[in-house]
């Protein structure tokens, strides 16, 4: 990173008093308060021109420069522990040029030795620093990296988490072991929370390093066990008892001992090596299912590294380059918000288009009004804004320094923009709703929902068609579907429609509305009903009629049934258009009665006995446990790792790591209609 210095020493000086002030309380707010109030990259920025300008002016190096010293203040929340060895940073490389100049100055300070280096690459796992103090190979005592030289003690907390092992599983273990990790929050659990966090109305976290610092610090381990926290580990400090000469055998002895060590971890001979091995999990960083923001370069031979030695606050053997960032700063816009296929508002940032990852963001995500709030994110902010993986870009927060005193706090508008009806949020929800079917902003969304195989499955109206439709004004509501025979002619004359298509498809709409009842329930786009539940109310109450008259306390004491499902189906139904919408569907004979039993008895209960399945990603009519659950009801096993006993893999839109895993075992990957298809026969289709 180039960095521009003043030459007059007074300038220099006022300027290193200002960034370090920055960079102390940036340190500050992201160890101790687990909420940085910058993107990594600005924070990198601010430390790269201390360093040159210390390098210009050696007389603003002193003791207490950020230059000189690691991590932060402690928490006198937790007890302090003193680390056998000091936890010390690493300096970081930002391109090809610092990497090689890197390695060049390691060969230097090796000299003669320096043919046979060999370099051991690792993943930079974004989390937080542990470290595991094993004393005749049982846990003694765990500790946050801290400044470096003392941590907080948060035993009882580790304790909580599977991945580290209480006793080290080796016949005889070293005296003293003190191993170095990362804690970290695996990523789809991290999304899963967040979602849940997010219709809960509570405020979302900022991204995985945090929800692991926040679950880490919690003064009850019960809190922090209920969190799926893991650890991967990758180093050691002091050793007593046992003795490595390279890095890489110590890390397959700690795997041994029963400790986590990644898996993508390689040695290598060269500098183009390493290179190659940067360039490659830049790529595939997303691959993985942690955050990692960086790759990680180490002299393997460990009488090496002795002679390479130390500076102030990092190993001269090793050193950290940084990948770009997952998040970057830019200017929000405005706030504009969308109507989904439920009805569910939701609002989003129109930004000023910044590159993130690789990928130019124009649009990002803010969930709901009550987020927005928590956020504290107007419009015209400058906000850091963030894209991991497959993950939909989303505002972090506000850059408060930068922002214009006149902007006004953002609030939900009171009527839809596209249709005009009122949106309200009902009493304990976070989102708002618009719970007009005809609201052109989630028409299209709808009708092809209704259309899908998880609804009244008609084949030829996929989502191409109904756009069609839309544009020629054959089709302006849900109950239009079924007016489309007295269309014929108009089907008939659109470009490259036949004969044969158009009687398939009028025969594809004659026939859902024979479809069963749940499969129509499902079709009107109910908030929270999906196909499990929407069986349950067609098994227990039998016929549209009744369902419509139902109210909640009926609803609610059918088994299964909780508050929010029958709260969000009274409320459907008692919505002027949606009750007229039910009358024009039952006038065109749309009025199922008899109800399917697709839930697993008798036989069906065993037909996928002795199966185990993974699911993952997004599902368009099944939510993650309506999925398992439907599995189950079958006799399956549902796990939530891949592995060679996986029988199949469910994959839905974003499904990420297990996905790629799957297919690295050839395991088979069903995809929303061959789910169904498994469901319905006990068999993968062929």
């Amino acid at each position: 990173m180039a960095v521009s210095v003043p030459k007059d020493f007074a300038a220099a000086r006022q300027r290193h008093d200002e960034v370090a002030r920055l960079v102390r309380d940036a340190r500050y707010r992201y160890y101790v308060l687990s909420d940085p109030p910058m993107p990594d990259a600005e924070f990198d920025a601010l430390f790269q021109e201390l360093l040159a300008l210390e390098e210009a002016h050696p007389r603003l190096v002193t003791s207490h420069s950020p230059t000189q010293q690691v991590g932060a203040p402690l928490d006198t929340a937790f007890a302090p522990f003193r680390h056998l060895q000091p936890m010390l940073s690493l300096d970081n490389a930002f391109s090809r040029e610092e990497l090689e100049s890197w390695a060049q100055r390691v060969e230097r300070g090796l000299g003669e030795d320096a043919d046979a280096v060999a370099y051991v690459c690792e993943l930079k796992f974004d989390g937080v620093a542990i470290n595991l103090v094993y004393r005749d190979g049982v846990l003694a005592t765990a500790a946050t990296r801290g400044d470096g030289t003392t941590g907080e003690d948060v035993t009882a907390q580790i304790a909580t988490i599977d991945a580290v092992p209480y006793r080290l599983g080796v016949a005889d273990p070293p005296a003293v072991l003190e191993v170095r990790g990362e804690v970290y929050y695996p990523l789809e659990a991290f999304e899963a929370m967040n979602a849940a966090r997010i219709e809960r109305g509570e405020e979302a976290f900022m991204n995985p390093r945090n929800a692991a610092s926040g679950a880490l610090r919690q003064k009850d381990p019960e809190v922090t066990r209920q969190r799926p926290l893991s650890v991967w580990c990758h180093g050691f400090g002091v050793v007593e008892g046992i003795a490595f000469e390279r890095y890489a055998q110590a890390l397959d002895w700690l795997r041994g001992a029963g400790l986590p060590i990644a898996t993508e971890t390689g040695v290598v001979d060269t500098v183009d090596e390493v290179w190659a091995f940067v360039e490659r999990w830049t790529d595939a960083r997303h691959e993985v299912p942690y955050e990692i923001d960086g790759v990680v370069v180490k002299v393997d031979d460990l009488a090496q590294r002795e002679q390479l030695g130390f500076t102030a606050r990092a190993p001269r053997w090793a050193i950290a380059y940084k990948m770009p960032p997952v998040e970057q700063e830019t200017t929000l816009e405005r706030i504009d918000i969308n109507v989904g296929r439920t009805g569910k508002v939701t609002p989003y940032a129109v930004l000023e288009p910044v590159v993130v990852a690789g990928t130019r963001i124009t649009y990002a995500t803010l969930h709901n009004e009550i987020q927005i709030h928590a956020k504290d994110v107007r419009e015209g902010d400058r906000v850091m804004v963030r894209r991991a993986g497959d993950v939909i870009p989303e505002v972090v927060g506000p850059v408060l320094s930068k922002r214009n005193p006149a902007a006004e706090v953002w609030r939900m508008p009171p009527v839809c923009p596209f249709c005009g009806q009122p949106l309200v949020r009902p009493e304990g929800e976070a989102h708002h709703i618009d719970e007009n079917v005809d609201c052109p902003n989630r028409l299209l969304e709808s009708l092809a929902h209704l259309a899908g195989r998880g609804a009244l499955d008609i084949e030829g109206l996929g989502g191409q068609t109904v756009e069609l439709l839309v544009d020629e004004g054959l089709i302006g509501n849900l109950a239009d579907v079924f007016r489309l025979h007295h269309h014929r002619d108009e089907l008939l004359a659109l470009d490259k429609w036949g004969q044969k298509r158009v009687d398939n498809l009028l025969a594809g709409i004659e026939a859902a509305k024979q479809q069963p009842l749940d499969r129509l329930l499902v079709a009107l786009n109910i908030r929270h009903l999906g196909p499990t539940y929407a069986k349950l109310l067609a098994r227990n109450l039998g016929s549209l009629a009744a369902i419509r008259r139902a109210g909640a306390d009926e609803l609610e004491a059918i088994d299964g049934i909780g508050p929010t499902i029958a709260a969000a189906v009274v409320a459907w139904f008692a919505t002027p258009r949606n009750a007229e919408l039910i009358d024009e569907l039952v006038a065109l004979g749309v009025d199922p009665r008899t109800e399917t039993t697709s839930g697993a008895t008798g036989a069906d209960a065993a037909m996928l006995e002795g199966w185990t399945l993974v699911v993952t990603g997004t599902l368009e009519d099944f939510t993650r446990d309506e999925a398992k659950e439907a599995l189950e009801a079958r006799g399956a096993k549902v796990t939530g790792s891949v592995s060679k006993r996986t029988t199949a893999v469910v994959a839905g839109e974003n499904a990420g790591s297990k996905l790629t895993k799957a297919e690295e075992l050839g395991l088979p990957v069903l995809d929303e209609a061959a789910f169904r298809h498994l469901l319905d026969t006990g068999e993968l289709p062929t």
